[in-house]
C-alpha cells in the first residue's frame, strides 16, 4: 500500500514537472523586441507613473433651470448638484419636489406615488432614474453615445 501511494506521488510529481517546463518560455526569449501595447486609459496619454491634471469641476444649470428632454417618457435631468442624502428614513429630494413642498420646484410624478400620498418603494430612491446633467463634462470622452430620438432635437 505504501509502494503504491508513493508511485502515484512520484507521477503526479513528474507530470507537475513536466507541465511547467513546457509552459515556461525558453530563455533565449527573454529579451524581445516587441513593442509595447498603445492602450490608453481615461487619463488620457498620462503615463501612470505621472500625476495626471484634476478634472475641471462640474457645474451645473443650476436650481429652476429645466433640462430639456431628449426622448419621450425620460425621466427629467437633475440640473443640480445631486447632494442631497436619500437614506431609508428620509427622501431629501422630496423636500423641494413633494406634494407638499413649499417651493416652486417640479413636483414628482403623481405615478411616484401611492394612495396615502407616500413615495411608491420603487421609486423612493430618485437617482436610480434622475441623473444629474453637469454642463462642462464631455461624457463623449468617456464612453462614446451614438443614441437619436425620432422627432426630438440632437
Amino acid at each position: 500500500m505504501k509502494a503504491r501511494i508513493q508511485n502515484q506521488l512520484s507521477a503526479m510529481l513528474a507530470a507537475l514537472v513536466i507541465t511547467l517546463v513546457g509552459c515556461s518560455e525558453p530563455a533565449a526569449n527573454t529579451n524581445s523586441s516587441a513593442a509595447p501595447a498603445n492602450i490608453h486609459s481615461l487619463r488620457g496619454k498620462t503615463p501612470v507613473t505621472e500625476q495626471a491634471p484634476a478634472p475641471a469641476l462640474a457645474s451645473y444649470p443650476g436650481k429652476g433651470t429645466m433640462i430639456a428632454r431628449t426622448y419621450q417618457h425620460q425621466p427629467p435631468l437633475i440640473p443640480h448638484k445631486p447632494d442631497y442624502p436619500i437614506t431609508m428614513k428620509r427622501n431629501m429630494c422630496q423636500n423641494c419636489h413633494g406634494l407638499d413642498a413649499k417651493i416652486d420646484a417640479p413636483s414628482t410624478h403623481y405615478s411616484h406615488f401611492a394612495d396615502d400620498s407616500e413615495l411608491k418603494g420603487g421609486f423612493y430612491f430618485c437617482n436610480s432614474c434622475h441623473v444629474a446633467q453637469a454642463e462642462n463634462v464631455e461624457s463623449s470622452s468617456i464612453v462614446g453615445n451614438q443614441f437619436h430620438a425620432p422627432g426630438y432635437p440632437q
